[in-house]
């Protein structure tokens, strides 16, 4: 095939790629906040804060990651406040017809 030309197959799917393509992917932020998570839950079993772990996570990231990781948070930040606004306009709105 030309470099000038590409595969005609290469959009296309082929098997893994279709059994991969509901595997969610982790993003290294994700993954240590996972262990992190689980990690406190084994040395802390009366609690902790979720501050903890986010710094457990942000602390243990290589420095190459940690910019992606602040997007992530700030994203994440962002994706909660605009589902709880429109989970409240919702609520609202069905209370406005309740009201008749």
């Amino acid at each position: 095939m030309s470099h000038i030309m590409p595969d005609p197959g290469f959009d296309t799917p082929d098997e893994f790629d279709l059994l991969m393509a509901d595997v969610p992917v982790l993003t290294p932020f994700q993954t240590l906040f996972n262990e992190a998570e689980e990690l406190l839950h084994e040395t802390r079993p009366l609690g902790f804060n979720v501050e903890e772990i986010g710094r457990l996570a942000f602390d243990d990231l290589p420095e190459a990651e940690k910019a992606a990781a602040m997007d992530e948070l700030f994203y994440t930040y962002w994706s909660a406040r605009e589902l709880e606004r429109e989970t409240l306009a919702r609520y609202e709105a069905k209370a406005g017809e309740s009201r008749g």
